[in-house]
């Protein structure tokens, strides 16, 4: 990798790190897990940079975070592991190598200038979709696992241990977030089009 390009690089890594933390504050508040702008982050890490590059970005997110910086949607710090959302950004990594892998293989850098629009965007659509269905595998796995074993103490155990059910967890979550998220996987991948070509 040139000196220009490893610089250019570095860049891209630190402004999507940048980004994802300014999507946590960007909210909508719910009782379980808020609708936030990281997701739309995460998938346009994915599409504009390589598949390690764009881990690389969403890992240097979470240890910041997670060394006390308050740019998840609910604080940060070490504990905030035992939060039940916690899942979700621990899915951000895979995310954004698999979103960017599957753009590597489907869109070589090499041959990204030849494909139409029509082409790039289709194919990013498809890598954002996998990069979300990703996300919500870590975030309500793990979430199930925090209901579960009670390790979040915050939550009403004492009703939720009456009647733990994963198709309850995935009809309360996934349910309300889907739509949110098909919406951002559309608009990641349209604006990526253009970008993906100049980058």
């Amino acid at each position: 990798m040139s000196g220009p390009q490893k610089n250019k690089t570095i860049i891209l890594i630190s402004l999507f790190t940048a980004l994802t933390a300014v999507g946590a504050f960007l909210k909508i508040p719910l009782p379980t897990v808020p609708i936030t702008l990281q997701t739309f982050f995460v998938l346009m890490c994915g599409n504009l940079l390589s598949g390690v590059h764009g881990s690389i970005s969403q890992i240097t997110y979470l240890i910041l975070g997670l060394i006390g910086i308050p740019i998840f949607a609910y604080g940060g710090g070490p504990g905030y592991i035992f939060q039940p959302t916690f899942g979700y950004l621990l899915g951000y990594p895979f995310c954004a190598l698999i979103v960017g892998l599957i753009r590597e293989k489907i869109l070589p850098d090499i041959k990204i200038r030849q494909y139409s629009k029509r082409k790039i965007f289709y194919s990013l659509f498809v890598s954002d979709i996998v990069g979300v269905i990703v996300i919500f595998s870590f975030g309500l796995g793990y979430l199930y696992l925090n209901i579960k074993y009670h390790i979040y103490s915050n939550l009403d155990h004492a009703s939720l241990s009456t009647g733990l059910d994963i198709k309850k967890i995935i009809n309360s979550t996934i349910m309300v977030f889907v739509p949110f998220d098909l919406l951002k996987a559309f608009l990641a991948s349209l604006l990526s089009v253009r970008l993906v070509k100049m980058l």
